[in-house]
């Protein structure tokens, strides 16, 4: 049985309450097997600990572990050019029309073997560990056959038998229509999609599945298909919606309980109300808004009246987002999109966890959750979304602490 006291922090537990981030002074966490039993002003800690292991890290930060609940971790090649062809005035929707965008990355993802994907996978996991990352949410999409997406999710799989991360998988088939579909997306969904998710399933590849609702993906009618037979299959469901434009997708997703909306640059505000209705957790992708030079902006405004959780992700992915540090899109959600630094680190740690179904389980710094938490070479949790470039990391405990 392994028994530790960490003392000597601020601790910042990210709890809900009157005071901003959880925030306890001279605080002191004891954990047990992994998990924490007990958490708060080290003065006031129980007897029943007093024999235990302690470490004093000397007056520095802790906060949760972060949690990245939004990227596309595994794929082949890169699209560096179609990031000029942006520079040059193509917009998204253009270059995807064109051929590139989505599809381009699928032929690379398709000439790589599992072996290859993972090797290729574990540079972009290994930064986000390095910055406090303890979790990672690793969608499928680029695959687009069903061997194809199998082989995704596999590796996404293999990543946490190499690094002491959780990981989290998305079912994404319905991602992007491939060239041998194009034109014939319902038949793309009924050959493809629908019986790749009962394979994935059988398999044991699925914690959740995705789409993508956007005129150059899947209309909202095409993803309900998806969302019936994942619903059939006891599998929760999410949503990149409103991205580009408004389909309503948010809406339709908020419909069947949805974990998260995703993106939501264009949401509408009766598509905020029903997500405030279902619980669904409005995740934020910063990254994508700055890499694509977008001047829509997320209603910021309207999550907040309406009381809907809001995540922040990476989205780390060839095209739209090749962003692998959690930080900086603390950052750019602060500085992007107005979002306040607690509010930013709450959607890198307890909405983040909200939005994968894991909040009874890590997201803050309280008894019974997981001991996952960052320990930060800083004064105060704002310095977090301050900082640009700069990794203040001093440790990362995931699970057991030694």
């Amino acid at each position: 049985m392994k028994q530790s006291v960490i003392s000597g922090i601020r601790l910042a537990s990210m709890c809900e309450g009157a005071v901003p981030y959880g925030l306890v002074e001279e605080a002191g966490i004891a954990i047990e097997n992994g998990e924490i039993v007990w958490s708060g002003m080290l003065s006031a800690i129980p007897d029943t600990f007093a024999d235990w292991e302690r470490t004093d890290f000397g007056g520095r930060l802790a906060t949760p572990a972060l949690v990245d609940c939004h990227t596309h971790l595994v794929f082949g090649g890169n699209r560096a050019k179609e990031f000029e062809m942006r520079l040059e005035g193509a917009s998204y929707e253009e270059v995807a029309r064109a051929g590139g965008g989505i599809v381009s990355t699928v032929s690379a993802t398709r000439g790589m073997n599992e072996d290859a994907l993972v090797e290729d996978a574990l540079k972009r996991l290994d930064a986000l560990l390095a910055e406090g990352v303890a979790t990672v949410e690793v969608k499928s999409g680029y695959g687009l056959t069903i061997d194809d997406e199998l082989k995704m999710l596999r590796a996404a799989r293999r990543l946490a038998s190499l690094r002491p991360v959780r990981i989290k998988t998305s079912y994404l088939a319905a991602h992007a229509v491939p060239v041998e579909y194009r034109g014939r997306e319902d038949a793309y969904i009924d050959e493809v999609v629908l019986p790749g998710m009962d394979a994935a399933h059988a398999e044991g590849l699925v914690d959740a599945v995705d789409g993508f609702c956007e005129g150059i993906a899947f209309s909202p009618a095409q993803i309900a298909r998806v969302f019936d037979s994942a619903h059939e299959l006891g599998l929760p469901v999410k949503l990149h919606a409103e991205q580009l434009s408004d389909l309503g997708g948010a809406k339709m997703a908020a419909s069947y309980g949805a974990l998260s909306a995703d993106h939501l640059e264009y949401l509408d505000e009766e598509g905020v109300a029903a997500m405030a209705a279902s619980g669904t957790v409005a995740v934020l992708l910063p990254g994508a808004f700055y890499t694509l030079r977008e001047t829509q902006h997320p209603p910021l405004a309207e999550l907040r009246k309406h009381g809907v959780r809001i995540a922040i992700a990476t989205d780390c992915n060839p095209g739209s987002s090749p962003l692998a540090s959690l930080l900086l899109t603390v950052n750019m959600a602060c500085a992007l999109f107005r979002m306040t630094p607690e509010e930013a680190l709450a959607g890198a740690t307890r909405e983040g966890a909200r939005a994968l179904g894991l909040a009874d389980e890590i997201g803050t710094i309280e008894a019974g959750k997981r001991a996952e938490i960052a320990i930060w070479d800083v004064e105060h949790p704002a310095e977090l979304a301050y900082r640009i470039g700069f990794n203040p990391l001093h440790r990362l405990i995931a699970g057991d602490f030694a």
